[in-house]
């Protein structure tokens, strides 16, 4: 996953780092820099503020459409819709909760608490969840149908 893109958003912008996080509501610059340089991977709540704030897609943001736009929706997340809609996927696949964690290198426990949306599913798990069952991650947090 590639997240260069959130750099030439916020250079679009004329924004500092520390303008963003002001902006977004994030404690430091340091996770700004450190979300743009790939150093580590930006929590999917925090992804959401940065697809709501530039008004673009999530999957464009990830590298997985060139288009800054589509028909998706500025909102906060929703765990229950997104559980609905990964259990929609793990079903649709003819897949286990267990054979889906060992693909996604995590425990059953795990992939059972996000589908009970009892826990925001990581950013690398959406990820290669939409990578691998070609799904738009908007359509997984529910910002498109």
């Amino acid at each position: 996953m590639n997240l260069e893109r959130l750099y030439f958003l916020r250079e679009e912008k004329d924004l500092t780092q520390k303008e963003l996080a002001e902006e977004l509501g994030i404690n430091t610059r340091t996770s700004i820099s450190e979300w743009e340089n790939n150093k580590e991977i930006i929590p999917l709540d925090k992804l959401n503020r940065y697809a709501n704030y530039f008004n673009v897609s999530i999957d464009y943001l990830v590298g997985l459409s060139d288009s800054k736009t589509s028909k998706f929706e500025t909102r906060d997340l929703n765990l229950k819709e997104i559980a609905k809609r990964l259990l929609e996927v793990r079903t649709k696949h003819n897949l286990t909760q267990q054979q889906l964690a060992l693909k996604l290198n995590t425990t059953h426990s795990t992939l059972s608490a996000y589908e009970n949306a009892h826990v925001l599913i990581k950013t690398v798990f959406i990820y290669q969840i939409a990578k691998e069952y070609n799904y738009s991650i908007d359509y997984l947090l529910g910002k498109i149908n």
